[in-house]
C-alpha cells in the first residue's frame, strides 16, 4: 500500500462546512483537507441567495423559528431550529471576520427576502454570495501553513475500524496519478455537499453524486429522508443553460410568475404567492404545465427598471443575455430543477453519526434543521453552526485515542473491463432519466416501484464491476450516484403520506404524527 497520510482532522469537502471548521480545527492541531476537484468547486459556490439571520429590529428569533418550522411540514427537531436560528448573527459575524464582504445598504447589512421567511433577513452579496464565501474562507485557508489541501482526490470509503463503529479516516483515489491513498484521522469531518446529480435536471455542479451519504451508508451510518429533494421552482429554461439557477432572490425582490398568456398564477395556490414555501411554488409550476403543455412558465419582473437589475443581480442579468433574455424587458423562461437535499446522513445536535469519532456538516448531513422542506437560505447558516459545534464537541472529548490501529490493505484489481464498462457507464443518465420521470415533483407507487425494479438491478450490475475492477473516477461516481438514487427511492416508497417536498398520488394526505425514515440505525449510537 501508498504511504498513509496522518493528521488531527480529516475534512472531507471544501464547502462553507469543511473550510469553516477547518479553519478553526487548525488552531488546536494538524488539518488534511481531501476534495473532490479543484479547492474551490463546491456547491457552496453557487449558492446565489445568502445566508438567514436576524439582524434587523423589526425581525426576531422567534419569526425566523417559526418560518422554519412552517417551511418544514412538522418534521423540523424545534430543538435544533431554536439553537441554529439563535446562532445566525455571530455566524455572519464570523464570516465577516474571515473576510467575506457582502453587500450594504450605507454602513449597515443589505437585507433581502426569499420565500416563506416574513421579514427581510436574507444577508447576501449581490447574486454570489456563495461564491464570495467561498473566495474568502478559501484565502483564510490557504493562510494556515497546518491546514494541507488535497485537490483531484475522491474518497472512496470511509475507514471504519472496531465492527465499524469507528471511523479512522477516508481511502481516497488521486485522480492524476491513479493511486489510492489512505487518510487517516483523530476524527473526520463528513461534508462532501449533495446528490442533486441523481436527477436528470439538476442546479448542483456535476460533482454532487452523493458520495458523502453513499459511503456512510455503507460504512453503517443512519441516513433517511432522502425523499426531501427540494426542486428549486426556477432555473433557466434553455436547451443550452445547464439548469442555470434563477435565484429566489429575484421573486423576493417582486418577480411574478406567470403563464405564457401572461396570467399570474401563484395567488389561486398559496396566501403568499410567488413568496410561498419552494415545494409550493414547484408544484404549483408542475401543474400548471400539466394543465397547459408548456415547456416552461415565465418570471417577470420587467417592472423593474435595467440599472436596479443590473445592480442586485449582475450576474443572472449577464447570464440571461447571453441567451437572448433581456430580464428588464422579456419574461424569464423558467422550470424547476432537483436542487437541495433535505435528508442524508443523521447526526445530533453536535454534528455526531452513529460512527464514533465521524462528523457531518452541510448538505451531506440530516439534522432536523430543514425537515420536509428546506427555508430558503437556511442552509449555509446550519453548516456554519454545525461545523463550529462539531469542533466545540472534539475539543471536550476526553476519550480521544492517540495511536492510530493498522487498517486493512486496499484490494488491488487486476484491470478494468472496457467493453463492460462502455455498457455499464450509460447507466448513470438512465438513472437519472428514472429519478426525473418517476420520483420528481409529483409521485405515485407505481412511478416509485418501477424506479426501484430498475435501479436495484443497476446497483447490483455497478457494484459487481466495482468488485472485480481497478477505481476510477466516473466509477466511483456511478457507484455512489446508483446507491443514493437507490436509497432515495426507498426512502420514498416507505412515507405513505404527501408532506413538504414528498407528493403521492396514493397518499395525498399527512399524517397526523410526523416521523423520519431511517435506513438502517447504524452500529453505533447517539445522544444530546
Amino acid at each position: 500500500m501508498s504511504e498513509i497520510y496522518q493528521s488531527d482532522y480529516l475534512v472531507i469537502g471544501s464547502g462553507i462546512a469543511g473550510l469553516s471548521f477547518a479553519l478553526q480545527a487548525a488552531e488546536t492541531g494538524s488539518v488534511t483537507l481531501i476534495t473532490k476537484k479543484e479547492f474551490r468547486e463546491s456547491n457552496t459556490n453557487y449558492a446565489q441567495g445568502g445566508i438567514a439571520s436576524v439582524l434587523h429590529p423589526t425581525d426576531s428569533f422567534d419569526l425566523h423559528r417559526r418560518d422554519t418550522i412552517r417551511a418544514g411540514a412538522g418534521l423540523c427537531r424545534e430543538d435544533v431550529v431554536d439553537m441554529v436560528v439563535r446562532a445566525g448573527p455571530k455566524m455572519v459575524e464570523a464570516l465577516i471576520a474571515w473576510g467575506a464582504a457582502f453587500t450594504r445598504s450605507g454602513t449597515d447589512l443589505a437585507l433581502g427576502r426569499e420565500g416563506g421567511h416574513s421579514k427581510n433577513r436574507i444577508v447576501y452579496a449581490a447574486d454570489l454570495t456563495g461564491r464570495e464565501i467561498e473566495r474568502a474562507l478559501t484565502a483564510a485557508a490557504e493562510a494556515r501553513p497546518n491546514i494541507a489541501v488535497y485537490e483531484h482526490h475522491m474518497a472512496i470509503d470511509l475507514i471504519a475500524a472496531e465492527k465499524k463503529s469507528h471511523c479512522w479516516g477516508v481511502y481516497a483515489l488521486d485522480t492524476s496519478t491513479a493511486q489510492v491513498k489512505p487518510f487517516l484521522a483523530k476524527y473526520t469531518l463528513l461534508c462532501s455537499g449533495g446528490c442533486g446529480r441523481i436527477y436528470l435536471h439538476s442546479t448542483n455542479p456535476a460533482i454532487a453524486t452523493g458520495d458523502g451519504i453513499a459511503m456512510a451508508y455503507r460504512a453503517g451510518a443512519s441516513v433517511g429522508n432522502l425523499e426531501f429533494m427540494q426542486f428549486h421552482p426556477t432555473t433557466l429554461c434553455h436547451s443550452e443553460a445547464n439548469s442555470f439557477l434563477i435565484s429566489e432572490a429575484v421573486r423576493g425582490h417582486g418577480g411574478i410568475l406567470v403563464d405564457r398568456t401572461g396570467r399570474a398564477f401563484m395567488a389561486d395556490y398559496h396566501a403568499m404567492g410567488e413568496l410561498a414555501p419552494r415545494d409550493v411554488v414547484a408544484r404549483a409550476m408542475d401543474s400548471e404545465l400539466k394543465k397547459t403543455g408548456d415547456s416552461c412558465v415565465f418570471l417577470d419582473i420587467t417592472h423593474c427598471p435595467s440599472a436596479e437589475l443590473q445592480a442586485r443581480f449582475p450576474t443572472i442579468y449577464a447570464r440571461c443575455l447571453q441567451f437572448g433574455i433581456d430580464m428588464a424587458c422579456d419574461p424569464i423562461p423558467v422550470v424547476p430543477a432537483a436542487h437541495y437535499m433535505c435528508g442524508g446522513v443523521f447526526t445530533d445536535t453536535w454534528g455526531r453519526t452513529a460512527i464514533e469519532r465521524l462528523y457531518a456538516s452541510g448538505e451531506v448531513a440530516c439534522t432536523g434543521l430543514h425537515g420536509a422542506n428546506r427555508l430558503a437560505s437556511n442552509s449555509l447558516l446550519e453548516a456554519l453552526v454545525f461545523s463550529q459545534r462539531a469542533f466545540s464537541h472534539i475539543q471536550h472529548d476526553a476519550d480521544a485515542r492517540r495511536d492510530f490501529p493498522d487498517i486493512p490493505a486496499w484490494r488491488d484489481a487486476d484491470g478494468f473491463n472496457k467493453e463492460k464498462w462502455a455498457l455499464l457507464s450509460r447507466a448513470r443518465r438512465e438513472v437519472q432519466a428514472l429519478m426525473w420521470d418517476d420520483v420528481g415533483i409529483v409521485r405515485s407507487d407505481f412511478r416509485l416501484k418501477r424506479a426501484a425494479c430498475r435501479i436495484d438491478a443497476i446497483v447490483r450490475e455497478v457494484e459487481a464491476f466495482y468488485n472485480r475492477s481497478q477505481v476510477t473516477e466516473a466509477l466511483l461516481e456511478l457507484r455512489n450516484l446508483t446507491t443514493v438514487a437507490a436509497l432515495t427511492v426507498r426512502c420514498a416508497l416507505s412515507r405513505r403520506e404527501s408532506r413538504g417536498l414528498h407528493h403521492t398520488l396514493d397518499c395525498p394526505q399527512m399524517v397526523e404524527s410526523a416521523r423520519d425514515t431511517v435506513i438502517h440505525e447504524g452500529v453505533g449510537r447517539w445522544a444530546d
